[in-house]
This record gives structure tokens, C-alpha cells and sequence, in this order.
């Protein structure tokens, strides 16, 4: 029995396994101060070079900030 359940469940574990290692990904992009610093300096440079607006510029900015800010309160706390 143990056999044909773990054939069974086999694919229903290799996709919570696929998804488990997305949501580690997509954590460790999230709170990495180098990636967000990095997005910071390309978001500057689009504005230099005037991809984008001012406008447009303080509003990704601030989220971005934020975002930094969040991920230094976490590993302060952590």
C-alpha cells in the first residue's frame, strides 16, 4: 500500500516542493538590501537619462526606500 501511495502523491509532493523553493526565491529577493540598493541606482539612471518622469521617479523611489527600510527593521529585530 505505502508503495502505491507514494506514487500516487509523488507529482502532488514535486509541486509543493516546486513551490516551496519559488516562495525561498522570491523571499530572499525580497529582503536582500543589495538587490533593492541595485534597483535604486537603476531607477536613478533611468531618471538621468530621462526614461522616465520626476513624478514617476519619487513614486518608485519611495517604494523602494520603504522596502529597504522594512528589510533592515527585519534583520535588526531578527
Amino acid at each position: 500500500m505505502f508503495l502505491i501511495d507514494d506514487i500516487l502523491l509523488s507529482p502532488v509532493k514535486g509541486l509543493f516542493w516546486i513551490g516551496k523553493k519559488i516562495d525561498e526565491i522570491i523571499q530572499r529577493e525580497l529582503s536582500d538590501e543589495g538587490l533593492i540598493k541595485e534597483e535604486l541606482m537603476k531607477l536613478q539612471l533611468r531618471f538621468e537619462i530621462d526614461e522616465i518622469s520626476e513624478e514617476e521617479y519619487n513614486k518608485q523611489e519611495k517604494a523602494l526606500l520603504a522596502r529597504l527600510d522594512a528589510v533592515r527593521e527585519l534583520k535588526e529585530g531578527g
